[in-house]
């Protein structure tokens, strides 16, 4: 039920967020939230992260599809039976409905969220983007963790004896 409704929260979020700044923004419009550093923005991007896959929309709504039905059939293979992990399950679930919604309606995703870091640009992205870039990295780093208690613990475990 955590899944399920934590992934209702962000692809509402999602949605909200991206109907908000296509109401309120012209096409390309920016304005400056700290100065420098974050901007919002109205931006269409025809593709997936940083732009990759321009014009392959349906290329991309087959993937989406593709990795949501992946992650429901084999959750439990690669997903522990934890709080945590549900809650990443949900991150991804909503992140992935969101974008894939935009890619069916509108051929392209709203991104509106602009980082710049000194001369570095940061490509602008949505809510959906960052719940499934949260989601991927938790879990890597709990998993890089996770693995390095089990070596630890079988180390210990595999002393010499005299």
């Amino acid at each position: 039920m955590l899944i399920i409704l934590l992934g209702l929260v962000v692809l509402l979020l999602d949605q909200f967020t991206k109907q908000w700044i296509r109401s309120v923004f012209i096409y390309g419009e920016s304005l400056p939230v700290i100065d420098g550093f974050f901007n919002l923005v109205y931006v269409r991007n025809p593709g997936a992260a940083w732009g990759i896959l321009a014009g392959k929309g349906l290329v991309l709504i087959l993937i989406s599809i593709f990795v949501l039905v992946l992650l429901i059939i084999y959750r439990r293979s690669f997903l522990q039976d934890q709080i945590l992990h549900k809650i990443l399950l949900g991150l991804m679930i909503g992140g992935i409905v969101g974008n894939l919604i935009d890619r069916i309606r509108f051929g392209w995703v709203t991104d509106f969220l602009d980082f710049q870091f000194g001369s570095y640009h940061y490509p602008s992205f949505n809510v959906a983007d960052s719940a499934i870039c949260i989601a991927v990295g938790l879990y890597i780093i709990t998993n890089f963790f996770s693995s390095k208690e089990k070596q630890i613990g079988a180390g210990n475990g595999a002393q010499e004896h005299d």
